[in-house]
């Protein structure tokens, strides 16, 4: 096999998308399994549809992802320009030579000099490619009329303009969706007209969401965009993970795979020829297995930020590590803190009827009186808590859900939740204490 290279080639018209995110990863392990070369190539043509900041947010959550490339806009290399209105001057010239052998014409505008000119398509050609998903692909050339290669402005059409760059780059193989399959004739047209060697093909199949439609931009059930993913917390390990599981499957039973696992495993003809479909459960699935690989420190640090913008008080690092800790096994994504830390934490403390009905039946007055004297004294470490919660059981021979629901109850205002102890070392020692007033107060009939 020659060396491999491949491209992604975005148009700089919006945010990352998963489709376009797919697109890019697969070409990435292809070149990084046969030791090829990853190129990132900007396709901005379409002038009209460009937005600021496109080619940034595509190279930036391509990074993001953990992708990175030997040849772009802003690394250089031996094949650029890589914009294509740098390379204008490159597709006159070749539109120019198809013009000469008589295999194009200028298509003059009603009553102007202005012309575009169209490639003339081959009468009866049987246009056939092995794909390296769906296999041997046939198309006929009367299926396809004379067809514009560059417009009257000087700009390129697609299948032209992806063709130049394709053979002065190098190209050996092109991975891309399935749309792009009926693109492919026309491609093969200008490979064949100039007696270039085409790359080889590989359509991914599309990606559908959970009713089993084609995943659209419009769909207001699935995060489309990456940029929003890192927003509200997930992990780009993760990411880069679960999105591999879109289209391709691995060896094995075993999908939480490492970056480098998947660039070993990956196998170009384990591409799936079935519709991928975005299953939301299984990318919050594999994003909560990533955070519980974190340490309490690491998750402390992409924490912070979500609680401050939510306006809860971090009252120390250790207070945070705390938190984080006993959040970690119940997050799918680090955002998510900021709803568990108001479901566990909640300042307004309520007392249930079927909360205090328990303690009533469980005559669980003595119990908080013990236990409030205990905790004044002490240090309100989790440790300590742990130890006084023992230590109440025993003064007042109580044990098992009488003890630990009766005083989680009286603490929180919640008959389940995280562990006491380090609930109760976060929400600190006066409120715990006000709280367990207020219990014993109503268990004594008192207003």
């Amino acid at each position: 096999m020659n060396k491999v290279r491949v491209r992604y080639a975005p148009s700089p018209t919006g945010l990352l998308h998963i489709g376009n995110a797919r697109s890019a990863l697969f070409n990435y392990l292809y070149a990084r399994h046969f030791g090829g070369d990853f190129i990132v190539r900007i396709e901005d043509t379409d002038v009209s549809r460009n937005v600021s900041g496109g080619e940034d947010s595509q190279l930036n959550y391509l990074r993001w992802l953990g992708l990175e490339w030997d040849e772009s806009p802003e690394t250089g290399g031996d094949y650029g320009p890589y914009r294509q209105l740098e390379r204008l001057d490159l597709y006159r010239k070749y539109a120019e030579l198809l013009l000469d052998k008589g295999l194009a014409y200028k298509d003059f505008r009603e009553d102007s000099k202005d012309y575009a000119i169209r490639f003339k398509v081959p009468q009866d050609v049987e246009y056939v490619f092995n794909d390296i998903v769906r296999g041997e692909l046939r198309f006929q050339s009367k299926d396809v009329e004379d067809w514009i290669i560059m417009k009257d402005n000087g700009i390129p059409t697609y299948n032209f303009a992806v063709v130049i760059d394709d053979h002065l780059m190098e190209i050996s193989h092109v991975l891309r969706g399935e749309e792009h399959i009926t693109n492919t004739p026309k491609q093969l047209m200008i490979y064949q007209a100039f007696g270039w060697e085409s790359p080889i093909f590989g359509h991914m199949t599309i990606i559908v969401n959970e009713e089993k439609k084609k995943l659209s931009k419009r769909d207001q059930n699935v995060i489309q965009f990456i940029s929003e993913y890192e927003q509200i917390g997930y992990l780009p390990e993760a990411m880069f993970n679960f999105i591999t599981l879109l289209g391709w499957s691995p060896k094995g039973n075993q999908e939480i795979l490492s970056k480098e696992e998947i660039i070993e495993q990956f196998d170009p003809s384990r591409l799936s020829k079935a519709p991928a479909m975005f299953d939301k459960e299984k990318l919050a699935y594999v994003n909560s297995k990533y955070i519980k690989k974190l340490t309490v420190e690491e998750l402390a640090q992409k924490s912070r930020l979500f609680l401050e913008i939510a306006g809860i008080e971090i009252q120390s690092q250790s207070w945070l590590e705390l938190l984080v800790g006993i959040l970690q096994d119940r997050m799918t994504h680090i955002g998510e803190i900021v709803g568990l830390y108001q479901s566990f934490f909640h300042h307004d403390f309520n007392l249930s009827e079927e909360g205090f009905q328990f303690l009533v039946e469980n005559q669980s007055l003595s119990l908080l009186k013990s236990f409030h004297k205990h905790l004044a004294n002490s240090d309100f470490s989790s440790e300590t808590i742990e130890g006084l919660i023992k230590q109440t059981g025993l003064d007042t021979n109580t044990k098992g859900k009488p003890l630990f629901m009766g005083l989680r109850i009286a603490t929180t205002g919640d008959m389940h939740g995280p562990s006491l102890p380090i609930s109760l070392a976060l929400l600190g020692r006066d409120i715990v204490l006000n709280r367990l007033e207020k219990t014993m107060t109503k268990l004594r009939g008192e207003s």
